[in-house]
């Protein structure tokens, strides 16, 4: 299993950490150890002064491929979730002013957190998704599908161009504006339409 993330997914968010709106998706990976298991506790990393949460939604892969079209790449996955991409962003700002890779400040263990996956029923991605999340039960961030500036399928399809897609791996599609910092003791939830899927408590 793999952990294959967008980055720039929505205008206003590239906007809002002064990054360049992308013409092609931006990807980055995970590993298998940054998933938080289910019922384990998220420690506050010793290493970040400046935590960030990222909510995206993520899509679980069902079928091996590559070199998927695009127009077949919903027979490719089979449920959608909300997740947290957690980004130490003082490691990432200082390794981006070097020119660096920036894995350390967004792949690190338990920096990819799944909430509770939906399954997918036929009709159910021809409409647009509505998701929402809060920090300490206030709004900090909500978005709908349809201001993705690349969608699930053609993010399904360019990923498979380089990579071969796997049972189980997971598809965060990015995050909208409204990521922030967040401390101990903060309590995260998150939403798809009025269902919450995630929620976890920063230790």
């Amino acid at each position: 299993m793999k952990i294959i993330c967008v980055g720039r997914n929505y205008s206003a968010h590239a906007k809002e950490l002064g990054n360049e709106i992308p013409e092609e998706p931006v990807i980055f990976m995970k590993p298998k150890s940054a998933l938080l298991q289910s019922h384990t506790p998220f420690y506050y990393p010793e290493f970040t002064n400046e935590l960030h949460y990222e909510c995206e939604l993520v899509l679980r892969v069902s079928k091996n491929g590559k070199y998927i079209q695009e127009r077949q790449a919903a027979n490719y996955y089979n449920a959608i979730t909300t997740g947290i991409d957690f980004t130490a962003r003082d490691i990432q700002n200082e390794l981006k002013k070097k020119g660096l890779p920036w894995e350390k400040a967004k792949s690190f263990d338990n920096s990819a957190v799944v909430g509770k996956f939906i399954d997918i029923v036929p009709g159910y991605m021809e409409k647009t998704i509505n998701f929402s999340f809060y920090k300490n039960k206030e709004l900090v961030q909500k978005a709908n599908s349809s201001e993705m500036i690349h969608h699930f399928d053609y993010i399904l399809s360019h990923i498979s161009n380089y990579f071969s897609i796997n049972i189980g791996d997971l598809i965060f599609t990015g995050t909208p504006s409204g990521v922030g910092e967040c401390v101990s003791g903060d309590e995260l939830e998150a939403y798809i339409e009025e269902e919450m899927l995630l929620s976890l408590e920063v230790k």
